[in-house]
């Protein structure tokens, strides 16, 4: 009998082959929604999960069969990890492989927000070619960067913005271990939040969404900003205070903001942050680049293959199930 997967979402073409190639029963729900996912659950053995819906404990009791979950990207907001855990589903991730594609969407929202790239575009189609001499843009040459989280995606944000502008980086992480900060030490220094918020010219997020880490800039930390900073987040809307942004940004107390997520997305169309002129947003899509989205998916559905031939997946986020005794016999 075929393993069953299914498919909250549709996921690329090249990835569903994959799964086929190796002999897998694909299964694609209508919608993403809880009504419609919840009956097909009976009987799947994989889920190669997008981010349109939630795995939470209620739907995996209706799971027996399920022997893993794979998301195609690095979040798990949308898995409930400990019930899985408890289940004995696998739960994997894709850490890494959207690295390249969020740090250019970051330097995008930096080049664009410090050129003043929105407002030129605006005033020249209003036929102000005189705004030119007001010399409103500025250069990172030289400036700050300051990343908050300095894993895979932030230091790698780091080491662009080093070695292309030659910007100084200060880099705030508390569950980085001294060990893996030593070996930045020649290029980065670790200051306190505070430190890093008053100093920064460029300030970018990179750390999950946890109770520990919801609204972790808040008024404190804005207020703490210099008004020529340019704010970043590409990881969790729920990272930023947002009512809090809001008022910083309308009273122009610091330079602007490029935001790729919200706390409520889809973005309502009366979000207050929206009626703003000095904030650059995209729809959730740093990572959706036409060769991310590929990368996600396929490499999600390695995740699930290699489960089903035996071999121990890569990158899993819960690795207490592997001493449960139907996981004994994965290779590694």
């Amino acid at each position: 009998m075929p393993k069953k997967v299914l498919l909250p979402q549709p996921i690329e073409s090249e990835a569903v082959k994959a799964l086929e190639n190796a002999g897998c029963e694909i299964i694609t729900a209508a919608d993403p929604s809880p009504e419609t996912v919840r009956p097909m659950l009976a009987g799947s053995h994989g889920i190669v999960l997008r981010t349109g819906i939630k795995i939470s404990q209620e739907l995996l009791s209706h799971a027996d069969d399920l022997e893993i979950v794979a998301r195609t990207g690095g979040g798990l907001d949308n898995v409930d990890v400990p019930a899985a855990t408890k289940r004995g589903v696998m739960v994997t991730s894709n850490l890494g492989v959207n690295t390249s594609s969020v740090v250019e969407h970051v330097l995008a929202f930096m080049l664009a927000l410090s050129k003043q790239l929105p407002l030129m575009d605006r005033e020249m189609r209003k036929g102000n070619f005189a705004i030119r001499y007001q010399n409103l843009s500025g250069d990172l040459r030289g400036k700050t960067l300051g990343v908050i989280g300095f894993g895979r995606i932030g230091s790698e944000l780091g080491r662009c913005c080093r070695q292309t502008f030659g910007m100084n980086v200060l880099a705030y992480d508390p569950f980085l271990s001294q060990e893996a900060k030593e070996t930045f030490k020649e290029w980065v220094r670790f200051p306190d939040m505070q430190e890093l918020c008053s100093s920064s010219d460029v300030i970018s997020i990179h750390v999950p969404l946890t109770d520990h880490t919801r609204n972790m800039v808040g008024e404190r930390e804005l207020s703490w900003m210099k008004p020529e900073t340019v704010l970043i987040n590409t990881s969790r809307g729920s990272l930023i205070d947002e009512d809090a942004l809001y008022s910083v940004l309308k009273a122009k107390r610091i330079l602007g903001a490029g935001l790729d997520v919200f706390s409520a997305e889809p973005v309502p169309a009366d979000h207050p942050l929206l009626e703003l002129d000095n904030i650059l947003v995209t729809p959730h899509s740093a990572a959706l680049t036409r060769e991310c989205v590929i990368r996600m998916a396929t490499e999600a559905a390695q995740c699930v293959i290699d489960l089903f031939a035996g071999r121990r997946p890569k990158n899993i986020a819960n690795p207490q199930v592997l001493v449960l005794d139907r996981w004994k016999h994965l290779s590694q």
